[in-house]
């Protein structure tokens, strides 16, 4: 953060749970967008509102006019011009938030670049299209000890996982390989953009949760969504994390094959 004016939040601090302790700690925090995409843009915008003092992205695409309906920050300059996501998303966050730090990364979220990623970063919030991406960010975020949050969205179905490693089960308890029908994606399937949006805010709250010292707030459960049949359903996961691969063996396969 380059300065410490806590106005501009006054309707955020007078929620006596988040207070200015609260507050304080948000401006001091960080938190790495992998993807910056649907669930990434939206979480991207909500995290610099309520004052994030760091935030990084990565990604490495650019910004197309079938993005649009889902993806907040993006306009149809930035699809005419075929501007790279970090770089159109950064310029627009800077002008939500000039006190934010925004520090774009044009590259891909793998196994060779997600320890650099995470390095510095207080949580991680997924905004991935591919389960793959997924399992590299779970291990790299088990391994060095990083909160993240796990979120999906296809088609009006979702879910999303608060996972923080040594206290709560990771991905790998949860899906143990990944999914054989990972290769679906929405431009075959299709997608909501409100359902895309309202899981983003899922994200974004229990990333808040982190960042200003609630973490004992963070949801345990993986939440279940399906935003067409107007269903939200928690799952209690807490017994998963027996043996598992990752969190339990640290064995890190899809990060160090």
């Amino acid at each position: 953060m380059k300065n410490m004016d806590l106005s501009r939040y006054a309707r955020q601090i007078s929620f006596k749970p988040f207070g200015v302790e609260g507050q304080q700690r948000l401006v001091k925090s960080s938190a790495l967008i992998v993807g910056v995409g649907g669930l990434g843009s939206w979480a991207a915008e909500l995290l610099v509102r309520a004052g994030v003092g760091h935030i990084r992205l990565a990604d490495d695409d650019c910004v197309e006019i079938t993005n649009i309906h889902r993806q907040s920050l993006f306009t149809e300059k930035d699809s005419s011009e075929r501007s790279l996501k970090v770089t159109a998303a950064a310029e627009h966050l800077r002008e939500i938030n000039s006190s934010c730090n925004i520090e774009p990364v044009f590259t891909r979220m793998d196994r060779l670049t997600a320890g650099k990623l995470v390095e510095g970063m207080d949580v991680i919030v997924d905004g991935t299209d591919n389960f793959p991406a997924r399992f590299i960010l779970n291990d790299c975020a088990v391994k060095n000890s990083k909160p993240w949050v796990f979120a999906g969205v296809l088609g009006s179905e979702a879910q999303m996982m608060t996972i923080i490693p040594g206290k709560t089960p990771c991905l790998r308890c949860l899906l143990g390989q990944v999914p054989s029908c990972s290769g679906q994606s929405c431009r075959e399937v299709g997608v909501l953009g409100p359902a895309v949006a309202a899981v983003a805010a899922f994200e974004a709250s229990e990333a808040l949760k982190i960042l200003s010292g609630n973490i004992d707030r963070a949801n345990p459960n993986l939440v279940v969504f399906d935003f067409w049949s107007n269903i939200i359903e928690q799952v209690n996961v807490s017994k998963l994390r027996t043996d598992c691969t990752c969190c339990v063996q640290k064995n890190f396969e899809f990060l160090e094959p």
